[in-house]
């Protein structure tokens, strides 16, 4: 056990020497405090693990020590110093609260037993709550433990396992709809920071003005609407984990702020002037390729290094199809769970063509065929009739034409298959933007880029 901490708060300057040396050298970390008043301050700017307190002192008594330091910590053990004419005071104190007493004149051997009585009752309690934390945690992360068991997949999850407990930032790449938040719940709930908030936003959901004010806060009157502070996401998620879902289509303004979160752990809010520290583990994904996007200018390299810390490549779901028998199923037993009824089953013939398509949208377009699924089937089963056309259909569907070249780029892949999701909803954008797994704004956004002509 590592030295423990122990404030010792009485008025006369006599015995704070005496204690202090007495505990100094049977290894407490002693500190000392003279009078109530200093107590409750030294208590507020440095919390001890121990207090030994006197009863009687003027203007804040031993008393309203305790009652301040079970507020602070319910298991910082208070021992009290009391005179005869205190005891009773004392008695009752222990009964609300205090881990023991000692009349004085005090022996310094028995003073030293209950100090060390305390050290241990303090200790068993850091190790219970922390083996409590601990059996929480792993509750936790098996009921939000991604679905699969193929070889590429059970490799994600090795790499996310092993990396959750730093603090390390984390880079998740793959194609939409792999499950890149689910990675990084994961990840959070088996990470030190699992008892504090897990929060996300989507970067290419909001125009750059108010992701900024969303990411960093803003204060009140630096834009018009701004009626009062905001604190922000990076401030809301202090002490927790903090998902950047498509980082990739975040603007060079924003990416020099990131930056600065990364490099300084600070952040300066909207119209403010003053850095505000920031506690939060980071975690970015993509699906764009952000080399390509460096080299094009539109992404900031150094951003790029800071972000790919530890990089995990979430693979599509055509390269695991071992896992999709294993993810249907999940998904049919949490949507019936949704519905307050039995799971359905597919029929052999319906699970030919989910094994058989190549399911470009990968786990989020099973996910929608399957609730599509649900909401048509008449039975107990799913049949083949149930699922999406483009499903069942027999032959290969081009998501690239023969007229572009032999190796195209993710964003030209991506721009090819919106568009083709797009064909297949009948030109219908807001269902087309959930088979993709994107808000409508970002799918309107790459619209009117692919008409101006980018790509």
């Amino acid at each position: 056990m590592s030295r423990p901490s122990i404030l010792v708060i009485d008025d006369e300057s006599a015995i704070l020497d005496t204690v202090r040396i007495l505990l100094k050298n049977e290894g407490f970390e002693v500190s000392v405090a003279q009078g109530g008043r200093a107590g409750l301050e030294a208590l507020e700017k440095s919390p001890p693990q121990i207090v030994l307190s006197d009863v009687r002192m003027p203007g804040v008594s031993g008393i309203d020590i305790l009652t301040a330091a079970r507020q602070k910590d319910p298991d910082m053990p208070v021992i009290l110093m009391t005179a005869q004419a205190e005891l009773k005071t004392a008695i009752q104190a222990v009964n609300e609260g205090a881990f023991h007493y000692i009349q004085k004149p005090f022996g310094n051997d028995d003073l030293l037993a209950i100090c060390r009585r305390a050290a241990e009752h303090r200790q068993l309690k850091t190790e219970n709550r922390s083996l409590k934390q601990e059996i929480r945690r792993r509750e936790r992360s098996q009921s939000v433990k991604p679905l699969g068991k193929s070889k590429p997949f059970v490799e994600v999850l090795r790499l996310a396992e092993m990396v959750a407990p730093t603090d390390s930032t984390v880079l998740i790449q793959g194609e939409s709809g792999t499950g890149k938040e689910v990675i990084a719940r994961y990840i959070h709930e088996l990470s030190t920071r699992a008892e504090m908030p897990f929060l996300s936003i989507n970067c290419g959901a909001l125009p750059e003005g108010l992701l900024e004010s969303e990411l960093f806060g803003h204060v009140k009157g630096s834009f018009t609407g701004a009626v009062k502070d905001h604190q922000g996401l990076f401030a809301a998620a202090r002490g927790g984990s903090f998902f950047l879902d498509e980082i990739g289509e975040t603007t060079p303004a924003t990416q020099v702020k990131l930056l600065r979160v990364l490099q300084e752990r600070e952040m300066i809010p909207v119209g403010g002037t003053e850095a505000v520290p920031v506690d939060v583990r980071l975690i970015a994904a993509t699906n764009r390729d952000l080399e390509e996007d460096m080299k094009s200018g539109r992404f900031r390299s150094d951003l790029y290094y800071r972000l790919n810390v530890i990089a995990i490549h979430l693979p599509p779901l055509r390269s695991r199809k071992d896992d999709i028998p294993i993810l249907a199923d999940g998904f049919l037993r949490r949507l019936a769970a949704g519905r307050s009824e039995e799971p359905k089953q597919i029929a052999s013939d319906a699970m030919d063509a989910i094994m058989a398509y190549d399911w470009a949208g990968n786990v989020r377009e099973l996910e929608n065929a399957l609730e599509r699924a649900i909401t048509l089937a008449r039975g107990e089963e799913i049949t083949h009739a149930n699922l999406p056309n483009r499903v069942t259909e027999r032959r290969a569907v081009p998501l690239v034409s023969e007229r572009v070249q032999v190796n195209p780029t993710l964003e030209v892949v991506e721009r090819a298959y919106i568009m083709w999701v797009l064909q297949s909803e009948a030109g219908n954008k807001t269902r087309a933007a959930e088979v993709l797994g994107i808000d409508p704004s970002t799918l309107y956004r790459k619209l009117s880029r692919y008409e101006g002509g980018e790509a």
